[in-house]
């Protein structure tokens, strides 16, 4: 594994740069506002600008690849997302803030384009999978370390927005250093919601769930805690623990998912976490033993739900559609993400911060009522389903392309739908330097050295 790892690891670096700065400035943004007692609405509302600049990113992001290229695209974005960063320092209007939240999430998403492209073109078919797996470990790990930076940094200053900026630096480092070619030309997934829509309905009900839960995990629950009297080194901790439990739960989520009904799974888990939130929806004040302990146990459950979808969806769409599919995944993930703080937010200013964990609780039980195992006809069940469950991490931290790490979608069809095919080269005349180019070769071959001119005519060719 360590062999496969070895050639991506200056990609993992940015990649784990990149969610370090993100993962510290969300939770930095909820505990500043919370000390300036800003009410949920406004933190709900700038994690919401950050998962819509997201979605906007995934369209953005091809035009810009296409016209300067993946890695004019990424320094570009990466320069953008540090001066968005930075100004949150320099302007405290709150409108002005959730400008620079919707251009950092337009910014990333197309800096994971460019890394989940150049992941893509150096894996080989048979390693993608753990590829892929390097993948999501950098990204959870980059969200749990910037969690962790407010433990050994309490204080809310401008040190931290300097910290995030210098994150979105280094990130830049080893893709402007790269020695490689660029990745083939890019074009958008093709969309086709309506197809999506009848196939795999209960699917995409599950990841629209999971974006409004997950959404406002992200942007809200650093504010939960900090009004639950926690200090900023125990809202770090809190979060970071709660984030770690996504990663954890990956491993024994795919040794079930792969053994048992998938429907039944979603729906089993559904019920699960609308149970296991009741008590931090119902107490406004608890003990913070029991504050970790059942964040810990939500946020284990909630972080199976896309996974989950993402795994019964493929199960039910041809391998020609599931670069399409994870398109549509992603979008509904990112509508979903976009509302739920929103309308959280929204709870905890008119009825208390305990109305986050029963925000979950609701929309977890509203999935036990959508999900129905026996609706589930199998009509276009593909032949070899069960798929092999491949973990995903829901954040976010990906784009359309991680499609093309995932080994349950066919790299032909990967390359077909989302490469763009150069315009032929033109021949030159038959008859120009046919001479020429003959004698040489024929005399190279008398000097016994044919082979070194073939290649670098070759190479010139090209």
């Amino acid at each position: 594994m360590r062999q496969i790892w070895k050639p991506f690891r200056a990609l993992y670096f940015a990649a784990l740069m990149m969610l370090i700065g993100s993962g510290l400035l969300s939770t930095y943004l909820a505990l500043r506002l919370a000390a300036d007692h800003v009410d949920g609405l406004w933190v709900g509302a700038l994690m919401a600008a950050n998962y819509f600049g997201l979605v906007l990113g995934g369209k953005i992001g091809h035009r810009l690849i296409a016209r300067v290229g993946h890695i004019r695209a990424y320094t570009t974005c990466a320069g953008i997302v540090c001066a968005a960063v930075l100004g949150h320092g320099l302007v405290n209007y709150l409108p002005a803030w959730l400008f620079l939240r919707m251009i950092v999430g337009l910014g990333m998403m197309c800096q994971y384009m460019v890394i989940e492209s150049w992941l893509n073109e150096q894996a080989d078919a048979k390693q993608r999978g753990a590829v892929f797996s390097g993948y999501m470990i950098a990204s959870y790990l980059g969200l749990v370390l910037g969690q962790l930076i407010l433990v050994i940094h309490p204080q809310l200053g401008l040190e931290l927005l300097m910290l995030v900026a210098l994150c979105f630096a280094l990130c830049l480092v080893p893709v402007a250093m790269t020695q490689r070619i660029h990745p083939a030309p890019l074009k958008p997934a093709p969309m086709e919601p309506r197809f999506f829509l009848k196939r795999v309905p209960q699917s995409l009900s599950t990841v629209l769930g999971s974006g409004l839960i997950v959404g406002s995990f992200y942007g809200l629950a650093p504010l939960y805690a900090s009004q639950q009297g926690l200090t900023t080194e125990q809202v770090g901790l809190f979060m970071g623990s709660c984030i770690f439990a996504g990663l954890l739960v990956q491993w024994p989520l795919g040794w079930l998912s792969d053994r048992y009904d998938r429907a039944v799974l979603i729906r089993t888990f559904a019920l699960l976490l609308g149970v296991a939130a009741l008590p931090l929806a119902i107490l406004p004040s608890v003990p913070l033993e029991v504050l970790f302990g059942a964040g810990f146990l939500v946020s284990l459950l909630q972080f199976c739900l896309y996974p989950l979808a993402n795994a019964f969806s493929n199960d039910h769409v041809e391998p020609e559609r599931r670069v399409s599919l994870t398109a549509m995944l992603l979008v509904t993930y990112g509508i979903g993400a976009s509302i739920g703080p929103l309308v959280a937010g929204v709870l905890m200013k008119s009825f208390g911060s305990q109305m986050l964990y029963a925000f979950f609780s609701f929309f977890a039980l509203v999935l036990v009522w959508r999900i129905r195992p026996k609706a589930v006809t199998n009509l276009h069940q593909v032949d070899d389903a069960p798929l092999h469950h491949v973990a995903m991490p829901d954040s976010m931290s990906s784009s359309p392309l991680v499609a093309a790490l995932d080994p349950r979608v066919d790299e032909q069809s990967v390359h077909d739908q989302m490469h763009v095919t150069p315009d032929p080269v033109p021949e030159a005349p038959v008859d120009v330097q046919v001479e020429p180019i003959a004698d040489e070769l024929d005399e190279a071959a008398e000097m016994g050295d044919g082979k070194k001119v073939g290649r670098s005519l070759s190479e010139e060719e090209q």
